[in-house]
């Protein structure tokens, strides 16, 4: 919002200088944006007048202009600018001028010929961007008058940042209103006294959209000259709330508008065809827009029409056919009331936005029309003169929206607050505000005006006292009593161990979208059972991830067809799924996934470049469980899903429960995703990797250990973790570590044979172990392994 200092000084007493009353208006909410001042340094530059304007006799672009300026004699100005001419009235800088940019006018010759001061633009005088020629001034400007006197300058042209919910403050009456509750002066009303009709013709109107109009004012105004000049006033005025001047009958709708905060319309009555009908639009039907912009419509725009079709977007923009030209000889003024929630988005969904639906769309005061019409009616026979017809109105009063008391309890409003605001003030700023205000016995009831949408809570009032009152009055003081920090439970790993782990193994977090889309979802075979989105953003943002990898997967292929050959990306996220038959709601849960392609190691010196394969990512994973202190409570099984390589996957399991996977990605997935290189990915339950063992001390045995070493062959199928397991099941606690020193796999022990080379280290904390003792641990993990991995020990 736009406005002219000196407009709103007119509106309001305001005794303080403009600094004050900027930094006053931000902190009561209405955020001061920028201030541009207006005509500052203007002494010296008067109205002059050309009296005479001859070619220069030197240079074929300029012209040789007396200039009568108020004295004797008239001065003698060259000037370039193409709209030089007798008659003209323009501003004159005079010798000794200081202009806004700093230059000083002195007395010059130019091309020969002495020049005596400048004719300015609009621009060079620092009010208007305008430089294509001299300001005109209308012919009625005094001559030698100050220019800064004639402009009401000094002036500045400020924009304030409005929120939604203030829709009041879009005009300069509403500014004027909390100006004056925030100083305590006296506001004074724009006029709008009725204007008596001296004609009878009018045009009746029809309300068919129900709640979505319930108010429609207009007024026929016969013999109107639409050629007529704005004023200067409003025209400045215009220019320095940032619209640009059009002509007398468009101009005085926009005036009217930034004054109250009605948008009105005009239309040239002799293109109406019967009564105003404000309807909703009918399917497919065409509407031609001011702008020469054609729009097919749905029945979700209000329209208005007659019978002979539509003549406007109601609250948006009004009809080409019957817009107002210089031939206009009588108008039709229009000001409604539209509810926000019919106008809300409709511009928008036409790719328009206007002064009159940027208004509408927050809430327009319902009781402004009439006013309005009044306003401009006075204003039009001021300017363009004609012969008014009475005022019509149509209203569904039932329609209307009307604003509920809303109490204030005193002691709400200190505890909210931190301060106690005497009462006397209470009412006086909610009085200043518009509001009627009854005292009760623990406080007020106070009924917002008709142009306060936004008060309807209780909380609305306490705001509106506090930033009038002052948010700086109110005191700084620290909270008391102490904050308690999250208690951690020891037996469970904060998310930041795992991340700093993943971290310490080279890898870089990733953060990847929580949705994707349903054909990467079908390549990777992840569709069935996921949930949907009802309003995606788009096409490629559909479905909510059921897992990690396809984001990170995605995320490294990025990486790699930006020549990075080593990739390791890690994520710890939420995924979701569709539920059950017995309970569909959706299931989330959070997990921690890797994937990791090129080198095993980055390139150096030190060692030879080698790829990385399967068991450097496990050792990455293994990593992870040992953070738990139950790394031996983890398990490998071979298998996992079908986007995994069937020789290089394994589920993994801690006491038996799935928690994840790990493996190298298919081959055909690999070429689905455009992957010229083995990727190795993993991904877990979180849940189930920060649940900690809590460390258990114990003393260090005195006792030596006995190692015993053994050699056996077993079928390529078994796994060593189940080696490892029936061996420590059989031996028990004696058995302090097993070490598995050897592997073999050849055509000298037959296909699907292997062997293994482990070495026990036996130990007891009370006692040193004989040949006995440990002759006897090694036939029983010798009989396990026969029974439970069909071992044959070997000589």
């Amino acid at each position: 919002m736009k406005f002219s200092e000196n407009w709103l000084r007119e509106l309001v007493d305001i005794p303080v200088d403009r600094d004050a009353l900027m930094h006053r208006l931000t902190m009561a909410g209405l955020e001061v944006e920028g201030v541009e001042a207006l005509g500052a340094a203007l002494a010296g530059v008067v109205v002059g007048e050309i009296v005479a304007c001859a070619p220069h006799p030197n240079a074929d672009k300029l012209r040789v202009c007396e200039v009568a300026a108020g004295a004797a004699v008239p001065l003698v100005i060259v000037c370039g600018a193409p709209n030089a001419r007798t008659g003209l009235k323009a501003p004159l800088a005079t010798i000794g001028t200081t202009m806004p940019n700093g230059i000083e006018i002195k007395r010059a010759a130019l091309r020969g010929v002495e020049s005596n001061g400048m004719l300015c633009s609009a621009k060079e005088l620092g009010i208007d961007a305008d430089a294509s020629g001299l300001m005109e001034l209308p012919a009625d400007a005094p001559v030698g008058t100050s220019l800064a006197q004639y402009l009401g300058l000094p002036d500045a042209s400020v924009e304030i940042k409005l929120t939604p919910n203030r829709p009041d403050c879009l005009s300069v009456l509403g500014l004027a209103r909390d100006a004056s509750a925030l100083f305590g002066t006296a506001l004074h009303d724009p006029p709008g006294a009725p204007v008596a009709a001296a004609a009878g013709a009018t045009r009746a109107a029809t309300l068919d959209a129900g709640a979505d109009c319930p108010r429609y004012c207009g007024r026929i105004i016969e013999g109107i000259d639409a050629s007529a000049k704005t004023p200067l006033w409003m025209a400045e005025r215009l220019r320095r709330s940032g619209v640009r001047p059009v002509s007398a009958l468009v101009d005085v709708t926009q005036y009217v508008m930034l004054e109250l905060g009605q948008p009105m319309h005009a239309y040239d009555d002799a293109m109406l065809d019967g009564p105003i009908s404000v309807r909703r639009a009918r399917a497919r039907e065409v509407v031609k827009l001011l702008d020469g912009s054609e729009h097919i419509l749905d029945d979700g725009f209000l329209v208005i029409a007659d019978r002979k079709g539509l003549h406007g977007l109601a609250g948006i923009m009004g009809g080409h056919d019957s817009r107002v030209t210089d031939a206009t000889k009588t108008v039709f003024l229009e000001a409604a009331h539209f509810a926000p929630g019919a106008i809300m988005g409709r511009a928008r969904k036409l790719g328009l936005h206007t002064d009159a639906s940027h208004r509408f769309e927050r809430g327009v005061d319902p009781e402004m029309p009439r006013r309005a019409i009044e306003r401009a009616t006075a204003l039009i026979l001021a300017i363009a003169g004609g012969t008014p017809g009475p005022l019509t109105e149509s209203v569904l009063a039932a329609d209307l929206p009307l604003r509920a008391p809303v109490a204030l309890r005193r002691t709400r409003l200190a505890r909210l607050l931190g301060i106690d605001v005497a009462d006397a003030e209470v009412e006086r700023i909610l009085r200043a505000l518009g509001m009627q205000v009854e005292a009760s016995a623990d406080g007020w009831r106070a009924t917002p005006p008709s142009h306060r949408f936004d008060i309807q809570i209780e909380e609305d009032l306490i705001e509106e006292v506090v930033r009038v009152h002052g948010y700086e009055r109110v005191p700084t003081r620290a909270p008391r009593g102490e904050l308690l920090g999250p208690v951690l439970p020891e037996a469970r790993l904060e998310i930041s161990r795992l991340r700093a782990q993943l971290v310490a193994r080279d890898y870089a977090e990733a953060v990847c979208y929580a949705f994707l889309s349903t054909d990467l979802l079908l390549k990777w075979q992840l569709f069935d059972n996921t949930v949907m989105l009802s309003n995606p953003l788009s096409a490629d943002l559909a479905v909510m991830r059921p897992s990690l990898l396809p984001g990170l997967v995605a995320a490294l292929a990025a990486n790699r067809r930006r020549q990075q050959a080593r990739v390791r990306l890690f994520e710890v996220g939420r995924v979701f799924s569709g539920g059950t038959p017995v309970d569909p709601s959706p299931v989330e849960s959070e997990r921690i996934a890797g994937v990791a392609c090129g080198r095993a190691v980055a390139e150096n010196w030190a060692s030879e470049a080698r790829a990385l394969d399967f068991f450097d990512v496990r050792g990455d994973a293994e990593s992870l469980f040992a953070l738990t202190n139950a790394a031996d409570a983890f398990s490998f099984t071979p298998g996992g899903p079908a986007w995994l390589h069937p020789g290089q996957a394994a589920e993994v399991r801690r006491d038996g429960v799935a928690v994840g996977w790990i493996g190298a990605l298919h081959p055909d997935l690999l070429a689905k995703l455009d992957l010229d290189d083995d990727v190795f990915v993993f991904e877990f339950d979180v849940a189930a990797v920060s649940r900690r063992d809590l460390p258990r001390a114990e003393a260090v045995s005195r006792y030596p250990s006995v190692r015993r070493d053994l050699s056996f062959e077993l079928p390529e199928a078994v796994p060593y973790g189940a080696v490892e397991a029936a061996i420590r099941d059989a031996v028990g606690e004696t058995l302090a570590r097993v070490v598995l020193f050897d592997r073999y796999a050849g055509p000298n022990l037959g296909s699907g044979v292997k062997s293994l080379a482990i070495g026990l280290i036996l130990q007891d904390r009370y006692r040193t172990l004989t040949d006995q003792d440990a002759d006897r641990c090694t036939a029983l993990a010798v009989s396990a392994l026969e029974s439970v991995c069909k071992a044959k020990l070997r000589g």
